[in-house]
């Protein structure tokens, strides 16, 4: 029997920080679905948000509260902007390499939604890309790559641990606390901005065992995406850009996103991501062409030496696209961006009902980001609730009932059947259609039918966990008779 202290699933920053955090005399696993490097954190550009100072923390709270649209939970907001003090500093002592001015002070810049501009990024837009690096190379547990979770061992409010898929074969590991930070829901939709390991698959193994996910309707739907690329995960054109100064146009230039809101550009996620989309059908309504259908990101406020420096990664993904930057103007399109809900936790991340389980990151839904994520408060998140979570295991080491053992039979069930490529594209083309930013409750139907057809023809295993997270989907959002947020019914 494989025996762990801790085994944390996922390698993103949620996964990282945590295993950062747990004393290098415990056993710990890091198991990773492909190469540590595919996660939404490494991809992440824009930054991570931090209250400024302490006089900050009362405004970065009002700001989250707002963008939350009154559904977030106040004292996990509270918590998240007071601990992102605490947070920064060990960052800081971990010398992460953040960008600074000559004199050596945070360099710190505005996104949406933000009262102020308290941002802080490193590598310019590459933020996520050197955060996970820097926290890779500090790692001293045990990580095992290409390790993919195809069931949690749990039984009577505990979980014993997790089966797993490696190269080498299938195994049952134990431990006596488990991490989940495994991402989002981003394999679900047609258009995204996530790594293509993010599969949702850990929250159809939450549903199958009785437990919750919460919120799971506020999906986040980012404004500026360049989807004309054939690979699953579209290029994420960070909201950093418009913070700096970028404009959304038509194709005859017109600034149309205050028609809908008096703060333009730099409006909520998912007024801007509906605004676009609700614009572009209005324009292939009215025309033929589809030049004249589309909406561009407008680059002209930069210089291109300040272009180049400040967005290096955006600045050589588009080049090699063949873009002249920053004169050329850049069509966009909103795409699935970020899951606002998740596997219910408390203010621990210990998964509700559970004794020894805990989720953190994207995965989980700490009551943070209510009905709208505020940008840059994803990676915060992760951090901030990777550390609590590792307090409370550390707080409770030892207690009474810790080092409960049980093995587990391996599942014989079967991952993958023949037509499940086919049938994942079917369900991403549906929920994109039907789920997506703008939705109508017949189409919610449709797409609840779809989903339970599927279910019923005998699938294998990892897209039945698939299709179980999105029946909870639309089911979520069946039930919200009103729009809210990035929740938003048109009839």
């Amino acid at each position: 029997m494989l025996h762990f202290d801790v085994i944390i699933v996922g390698a993103g920053v949620a996964g990282l920080y945590a295993s950062l955090n747990l004393p290098k005399h415990l056993k710990v696993l890091i198991l990773c679905k492909e190469q540590p490097w595919e996660c939404n954190t490494f991809y992440a550009q824009g930054g991570i948000a931090v209250a400024k100072n302490i006089e900050d923390i009362a405004l970065h709270i009002k700001d989250t509260l707002e963008a939350g649209a009154g559904m977030c939970d106040e004292n996990a907001v509270k918590t998240l902007s007071k601990e992102s003090l605490e947070v920064l500093e060990d960052l800081i002592v971990r010398q992460t390499p953040f960008d600074k001015d000559i004199n050596g002070n945070l360099l710190f810049t505005k996104e949406a939604a933000h009262s102020t501009s308290r941002i802080i990024h490193a590598g310019g837009d590459s933020t996520g890309r050197v955060l996970h690096s820097h926290l890779m190379a500090q790692i001293s547990h045990t990580l095992w790559k290409n390790a993919t979770v195809t069931e949690l061992l749990i039984e009577n409010e505990h979980c014993y641990g997790v089966s797993v898929l490696t190269k080498r074969g299938n195994y049952n590991l134990y431990a006596n606390h488990i991490i989940l930070a495994s991402g989002g829901v981003g394999a679900l939709f047609e258009y995204h901005t996530n790594a293509y390991t993010i599969s949702s698959e850990l929250h159809g193994m939450i549903i199958e065992n009785g437990l919750k996910l919460k919120d799971m309707e506020m999906l986040q739907f980012h404004p500026t995406v360049f989807v004309k690329t054939h690979h699953a995960r579209k290029m994420l054109l960070s909201e950093a850009l418009r913070g700096e100064g970028a404009k959304i146009v038509d194709f005859w230039g017109n600034r149309f996103l205050f028609n809908y809101d008096e703060k333009g550009e730099l409006a909520s996620r998912d007024k801007v991501a509906r605004s676009i989309f609700d614009y572009k059908l209005k324009l292939q309504e009215k025309f033929k062409k589809e030049e004249e259908q589309e909406i561009y990101l407008d680059l002209s406020e930069f210089s291109k030496e300040f272009f180049y420096n400040r967005f290096p990664n955006i600045s050589r993904n588009l080049s090699a696209f063949g873009y002249d930057l920053p004169k050329d103007k850049i069509p966009i399109s909103p795409a699935f961006h970020y899951c606002m809900g998740g596997i219910e936790t408390d203010n621990v991340g210990k998964v509700v009902g559970m004794e020894n389980l805990y989720a953190v990151g994207e995965c989980a839904c700490t009551g943070v980001h209510g009905a709208n994520r505020l940008a840059s408060n994803s990676l915060l998140e992760g951090l901030v609730f990777s550390r609590r979570s590792v307090r409370d295991i550390l707080g409770n080491y030892g207690a009474k009932g810790e080092q409960k053992i049980r093995e587990f039979l391996l599942h014989t069930e079967i991952l993958q059947n023949t037509q499940d490529e086919n049938l994942k594209a079917i369900l991403r083309n549906l929920m994109w259609n039907k789920v997506g930013i703008m939705r109508k409750k017949s189409g919610l139907n449709e797409a609840l039918g779809g989903v339970e057809v599927m279910l019923q023809s005998g699938v294998g295993r990892l897209l039945r966990l698939r299709l179980l997270t999105a029946k909870n989907i639309i089911e979520s959002a069946l039930r919200r008779d009103a729009s809210i947020g990035a929740h938003y019914l048109t009839e």
